[in-house]
């Protein structure tokens, strides 16, 4: 295990990049911490990807160094960097039977019969596929291949860390959250550094102590699932953790008040002047309807069992809050109060701490 160490890394499939434009992933400094277990989340192409592959050894850097512990990695081949990786689609080898496709990275590095046995028995029972150990893989379905798969890269238990890239795509749903707590429950017995990554936020959230959020190529936030819907760091995380995501409103802010189209909302903190586009952020857990606060035009209302969503529009933009069951809720015009506590502040797109409080690293 390691402990895995970004510096001034980008990279850029261009041989020539002209600009940021032209970078997958814009210059990061990151450490992934020994024994971590994190979560990359993200949107399809914002670059998760091509970090793990640079990670894994797949592909080199267009500049920047990377760091198992203290040693540069930077341009040493996968085989050389004692990791396990999952990829997104099963990669198995269909002329061994399960066990052998389990044992098969022991046997390459020499370990015994009996620890290999003992080894294979423990993983299989923990994809259950017990039964299935002497069928061979050829003809299995996609989501049995897949947890050979997650099998293999999780046998070995020297690893510097296991790489997850979307291992459960092609999982049946009902299996994904027996999966998940299975890694779980893997990482905390044997402490192996893990990263997964995934666009699926329940599937970051339920697996990983931490989850680093990316957005076009840049780690925007790094933080527990509690942080990231707290106090979203970026307007990108705050729309895409949660359901519904955060409500933005373009604001004027001064001091401890924001207005809106003209309308004051108080915050519960003092803000310094700021420049750019500003915005203030609120959850739709925290949007309530009164008879005072900010015009809005109540759409539709969803009944989703637990909750109702509220859809609407305010000030020529979607709002969402959510009502608890009971209650006479009509479509029409309305107020929305906007709780001051829960509202965050942003500038350019970026969190604004207030006064006397430092912003999260």
């Amino acid at each position: 295990m390691a402990q895995i160490t970004l510096s001034k890394l980008a990279h850029s499939y261009f041989s020539k990049p002209r600009g940021p434009a032209d970078y997958a992933l814009k210059e990061m400094d990151h450490v992934w911490h020994d024994s971590g277990a994190y979560a990359l989340l993200g949107a399809s192409g914002c670059g998760k990807t091509t970090l793990l592959n640079i990670i894994s050894g797949l592909v080199h850097p267009s500049q920047g160094r990377v760091l198992f512990g203290e040693r540069d990695v930077t341009r040493a081949p996968t085989a050389e960097r004692n990791i396990a990786q999952v990829f997104q689609f099963p990669v198995v080898y269909d002329t061994m039977t399960v066990r052998e496709n389990l044992a098969f990275p022991l046997r390459n590095r020499g370990k015994d019969a009996a620890y290999i046995a003992a080894r294979v028995g423990q993983i299989a029972k923990m994809i259950g596929m017990e039964a299935t150990l002497d069928r061979r893989a050829k003809g299995l379905t996609a989501d049995a291949k897949q947890k050979i798969s997650l099998g293999r890269g999780m046998v070995r238990e020297d690893v510097n860390a296991i790489l997850f890239d979307e291992p459960l795509t092609v999982i049946d749903p009902h299996m994904k959250w027996e999966l998940r707590t299975q890694l779980k429950q893997l990482h905390r017995e044997f402490g192996h550094t893990m990263i997964y990554v995934t666009h699926d936020q329940t599937e970051a959230l339920t697996f990983a102590d931490k989850v680093v959020v990316m957005h076009e190529g840049r780690v925007v936030q790094t933080g527990t699932p509690e942080e990231l819907f707290e106090t979203p760091e970026h307007t990108f995380v705050g729309y895409f953790i949660g359901s519904p995501g955060m409500n933005l409103f373009d604001a004027e802010v001064e001091g401890s008040t924001a207005r809106v189209g003209g309308i004051e909302v108080p915050l519960a903190a003092t803000y310094p002047a700021l420049r750019g586009r500003v915005q203030i952020g609120i959850r739709p857990e925290f949007v309530s309807l009164g008879y005072e606060g900010l015009p809005v035009t109540i759409r539709r209302v969803e009944d989703v069992g637990r909750h109702r969503i509220l859809r609407g529009e305010a000030f020529g933009r979607p709002v969402n809050l959510l009502m608890p069951e009971g209650g006479v809720v009509a479509t029409g015009e309305a107020r929305l109060h906007l709780a001051p506590e829960k509202i965050n502040v942003y500038a350019d797109d970026w969190r604004v701490a207030p006064l006397g409080t430092r912003r999260a690293a």
